[in-house]
């Protein structure tokens, strides 16, 4: 770029490539986490539970000011903006398998500068690809927004839907730190409370986005115990902060539709579409 900056563009079309171990004891401890039952050898991996494995170990020294890997390596630089998942779309095409082994490939699909209520955003689109024993079993878009520092939207006007099953969440500290461990994530907003009030100006801990996607189809599957989970399209609308209270919920709006949100007192906060096969 003519200031001098790198292109962020410049960025799309790479890839990189992780092997893993579905292994049990991973899998336990997410179990513990969520307050589920642990799959056994060979058994599924419950939907969502894979964003655990496939983590890039960087070094103390490889991380930035948020805790995040050091921008401008495999993901493009985005200056001092703050990161934050802002949704995704996940097909689950064959279930992966406790103490399997497999593979993940991320492709840097695109890079697009966009302005909003918040003044300029960087939109990252990071394609996953998961195989095991030769079959795609996951594929994944995840999105990634860099926004400058600027004070987070905290309520939401829009009507919360009518629920057909809901449950309760208490965030408490130790919920989040154990999420973070469980999924190697170091971004400090979810567990460093000093740093998120005083340098990314939240009023407390933030609730991690992929947690709240994970405890919405719980809720399905509890509430639809035979259904086979297919597709889930899901976005953030604004941050729940620790250790408020809230509620995760879904309604069948169609013959194998559902529509899955997050939300408390101050309305919605993350919403979802699930598509799925009946029993």
């Amino acid at each position: 770029m003519s200031d001098g900056t790198p292109d962020p563009t410049a960025w799309i079309g790479r890839s990189q490539q992780f092997d893993d171990t579905m292994t049990r004891n991973l899998a336990a401890r997410i179990a513990i986490t969520l307050d589920r039952p642990a799959p056994a050898r060979g058994e599924a991996l419950p939907p969502l539970w894979h964003w655990a494995y496939f983590q890039d170990p960087a070094p103390e020294s490889g991380l930035g000011v948020d805790g995040h890997p050091a921008r401008g390596g495999f993901l493009p630089p985005a200056a001092d903006r703050n990161r934050m998942w802002a949704g995704g779309d996940v097909e689950f095409l064959v279930p992966l398998r406790v103490d399997g082994d497999a593979s993940r490939k991320t492709t840097i699909e695109d890079v697009r500068e966009k302005t909003g209520r918040t003044g300029s955003l960087l939109f990252v689109t990071l394609l996953h690809e998961i195989m095991q024993d030769g079959h795609l079993a996951i594929r994944e878009r995840q999105n990634i927004v860099y926004r400058a520092p600027s004070p987070p939207k905290l309520s939401n006007d829009d009507p919360v839907p009518e629920a057909q099953w809901r449950q309760a969440v208490k965030p408490t500290e130790t919920l989040l730190f154990r999420y973070s461990a469980v999924t190697f994530n170091a971004h400090r907003i979810h567990y460093d409370h000093p740093y998120v009030t005083q340098a990314e100006g939240y009023p407390g801990l933030v609730v991690h986005g992929p947690m709240l996607a994970t405890l919405q189809l719980q809720a399905f599957a509890d509430a639809n115990p035979t259904a086979r989970i297919d597709r889930l399209t899901y976005r953030g609308l604004r941050p729940l902060i620790a250790p408020a209270p809230f509620e995760v919920a879904g309604r069948i709006t169609a013959p194998g539709e559902a529509q899955l949100w997050a939300a408390n007192d101050k309305g919605l906060a993350h919403t979802a579409e699930l598509r799925f096969t009946p029993a």
